[in-house]
């Protein structure tokens, strides 16, 4: 029998993807705790601060693509009004951020005062709260300003 040389991380990784599952929402274990990917026990062990980061890069990269794929003006924004879309969308999700029709219409023809109104006319900008007020300034504005 011929041994193939291996890392022991890549045979623990191996056999753990064999014996745990790969699993890509939360579950519940044979113990009860919330768990995701290989076997990660969300309740006690959470995530880690670069894990997080990891998971937010690829959000937004997933979020920018679907606005580039729906919004043919998303391109023309400049980098703040582009970061207020993907906030938005990121926030509400791609098809319910569809439905602020009358704003996205108004970013289109580049009336971002008037968008930057309509943005504050809704029910998500009452739910949100600052956040709403913060982008609808850096709509307006065009500018990356943090409000509290």
């Amino acid at each position: 029998m011929r041994h193939v040389k291996s890392d022991y991380r890549e045979i623990a990784r191996n056999m753990l993807i064999r014996h745990e599952d790969l699993k890509t929402k939360p579950y519940r274990c044979t113990a009860g705790k919330l768990t995701i990917g290989v076997g990660r026990n969300l309740e006690d062990n959470g995530i880690r601060e670069v894990e997080a980061y990891f998971m937010l890069d690829n959000d937004i990269d997933e979020v920018t693509y679907n606005l580039k794929s729906k919004y043919d003006w998303f391109e023309r924004l400049n980098d703040v009004r582009k970061a207020v879309v993907i906030d938005m969308a990121f926030n509400l999700g791609i098809p319910r951020f569809g439905a602020f029709k009358k704003t996205i219409s108004l970013i289109e023809s580049e009336d971002f005062d008037g968008a930057s109104k309509e943005m504050l006319r809704s029910k998500w900008a009452v739910q949100v709260g600052y956040r709403a007020k913060e982008l609808s300034e850096m709509m307006r504005s065009g500018e990356y300003k943090e409000i509290r």
